[in-house]
């Protein structure tokens, strides 16, 4: 962990690796990556982004990797990678910790994968090599996941990664379709044993 000025504490930038993957800042030879993947409804359908009714351009996969990733690490609220396949280099998927609380030393595990990248254990990996880190490595008490209960394949990643489901949080997050409940899990650090 390291503070940046003014007392806001950040995460470091790292760069974490798994079999399969290498997690790394974002980039802008990510741009179309992010935007094929963003772009795909099956992406949307637990995804709100863009708002709804709007097409995901070009210019929100650049501003998403120049600027509103690196953004999120320098405010504080916690840290952004590109997935990418470890042999090829390929974007594969987002993975960060957001809605990070210092004080209380928890924080939340998000992602979203490619289609063609999905069903293939990478957001596991990822999600396992993520929540480790911060719970081992920078010393956090909690990592929470939310997923929409729809989301069968997010809430088994969940399961598959250790977490533990607490219960739903009713009418949470807004959706192109509606609204949604999301199921809450948790990993603590005696999970970890």
């Amino acid at each position: 962990m390291s503070t940046g000025g003014a007392g806001t504490e950040r995460m470091p930038m790292v760069v974490l690796e798994t079999e399969r993957l290498v997690l790394r800042a974002f980039t802008e030879a990510d741009v179309d990556g992010v935007l094929e993947a963003a772009s795909a409804p099956s992406t949307q359908e637990w995804v709100p982004m863009p708002a709804p009714g709007v097409p995901y351009t070009r210019d929100e996969a650049e501003k998403w990797c120049t600027v509103t990733a690196p953004a999120l690490r320098a405010s504080g609220d916690g840290q952004q990678w590109a997935a990418c396949d470890a042999a090829t280099g390929r974007f594969v998927g987002a993975i960060g910790l957001l809605r990070t609380l210092w004080k209380a030393r928890t924080t939340e595990v998000g992602y979203w994968f490619s289609p063609w990248a999905r069903g293939r254990g990478m957001a596991t990996e990822a999600v396992l090599a993520v929540s480790r880190w911060a719970i081992a490595d920078q010393g956090f008490e909690r990592v929470e996941l939310k997923a929409a209960t729809g989301n069968r394949a997010s809430r088994r990643v969940a399961e598959k990664t250790g977490f533990t489901f607490e219960g739903i949080e009713r009418n949470a997050m807004p959706l192109h379709e509606g609204r949604t409940g999301l199921a809450v899990y948790s990993l603590i650090p005696s999970d970890l044993v």
